[in-house]
């Protein structure tokens, strides 16, 4: 199993000759993504300090390209203050960040067309319709407005949007706000997706059409950062993951590497700890 202080190699870049089939069902890239040895994402010795709190305390961690990537930990363990600094939403007291080699505060242009982010809790211009903030994102993005209106429609499609794309965002339920979110994500077609609790208030049928997605996302060459408390759902759906605790990566490896031949909710309470051995007071058992 890796250990944090492995991971701040960096390997050296690969050819980039090949050219690499875009996702599925997804927007292409009219660039195309090219095969790369070195990591989607290099975190070393990440910190973040807010006031007297240690929110997170030297990080270190190597996302390899083309992998599902789960980030696991319990609430307040750093990790949405881990991702806010990884995707230039939040400057760090210490360290750096680098997405396929590229500074992330150095050239926080140039990274973050690079990267498509799902944040959680980050607010939408929600009184745009569906339609009208994918566009206006992809737009922003730098996208001909052909481009963009083609890639809206097979990402309203995608995602089970269409017939709700003339509403206004801040009218939709909580799950369909997490998928117009999703598309807002995708519709540059990113080299990597960074996504927060993706799968929070979205209904299980959605949630495997999300799945499926960013499968077909991974098999064409992207990779994708998902942080979950859902430790079946990183179990299943993740070939990476790392534990973080109390700002720190307690472990980090291939999924089976981090399991240890547990389950990955076994070996996460080992980790963290916390588990209470009691059954309860008398007076609730006996209610």
């Amino acid at each position: 199993m890796s250990t944090p202080e492995q991971h701040d190699a960096v390997s050296g870049r690969a050819p980039r000759s090949e050219q690499v089939a875009p996702a599925p069902g997804l927007p292409a890239d009219p660039v195309g993504h090219a095969p790369d040895a070195e990591p989607a994402l290099q975190i070393t010795e990440l910190a973040k300090r807010f006031g007297s709190k240690i929110a997170v305390n030297g990080i270190t961690l190597s996302i390899p390209t083309g992998s599902f990537y789960g980030l696991v930990g319990p609430n307040g363990a750093g990790k949405t203050t881990t991702l806010s600094m990884a995707t230039g939403l939040l400057r760090p007291d210490h360290g750096t960040v680098a997405v396929h080699g590229v500074d992330v505060w150095a050239h926080p242009v140039e990274a973050k067309r690079q990267i498509g982010v799902l944040g959680d809790g980050i607010r939408l211009f929600d009184r745009l319709t569906g339609r009208q903030l994918v566009t206006y994102t992809g737009m922003l993005s730098g996208l001909d407005r052909p481009v963009v209106a083609e890639r809206t429609d097979e990402l309203l499609a995608l995602l089970d949007l269409t017939a709700d794309a003339g509403q206004l965002v801040t009218d939709y339920s909580a799950g369909m706000t997490k998928k117009i979110a999703l598309a807002c994500a995708l519709i540059h077609a990113p080299r990597l997706l960074v996504l927060d609790e993706p799968f929070e208030s979205v209904d299980p049928v959605s949630a495997a059409n999300i799945r499926d997605i960013l499968a077909g996302y991974v098999r064409g060459g992207g990779t994708v950062i998902v942080s979950s408390h859902s430790m079946d759902l990183v179990q299943r759906m993740c070939d990476h993951v790392a534990v973080i605790a109390a700002g720190r990566v307690l472990a980090a490896g291939t999924t089976d590497e981090v399991r240890q031949g547990q389950t990955l909710e076994d070996r996460f309470v080992e980790l963290v700890g916390g588990r209470h051995s009691e059954e309860g007071p008398a007076w609730l058992r006996n209610s």
